[in-house]
C-alpha cells in the first residue's frame, strides 16, 4: 500500500531551509518518493497554521521511513533542524 509523507513547516531561516531543500529533493526522489504537494494555496481549518505543506508519496510505509533514516535524508535534515519549526508524520494509504 502507499504511504505518504504529510510535513507542516513554518521556515524561520530561509538561507538554511534552502539548503535543507536543495539536498532532501533529491535523498527523497533517490527513495522512491514523488512529490504530491510542496508549498502552493491552502486553507487552514483546524490547527495551528503552518505556511509551508508537503505531501510526498512512496510505494510502501517502509519506503517511507527508510528514505526519513537513509545517510542522504538525514544530511539535509540537519539544516532543517534549526532552520524551520515541523511536524512530519507518515500514513499509510489505502489499498489500489
Amino acid at each position: 500500500m502507499p504511504a505518504y509523507w504529510i510535513a507542516h513547516v513554518s521556515v524561520t531561516d530561509e538561507a538554511a531551509y534552502g539548503e535543507y531543500a536543495r539536498r532532501a529533493g533529491p535523498a527523497i526522489e533517490a527513495s522512491g518518493g514523488r512529490f504530491l504537494a510542496r508549498g502552493g494555496r491552502r486553507r487552514q481549518l483546524e490547527g495551528e497554521d503552518r505556511p509551508r505543506n508537503v505531501v510526498i508519496v512512496f510505494d510502501t510505509l517502509e519506503a517511507a521511513e527508510a528514505c526519513y533514516h537513509s545517510p542522504g535524508y538525514q544530511e539535509a535534515l540537519a539544516f532543517a533542524k534549526d532552520a524551520s519549526v515541523r511536524e512530519l508524520v507518515i500514513v499509510e494509504g489505502l489499498p489500489e
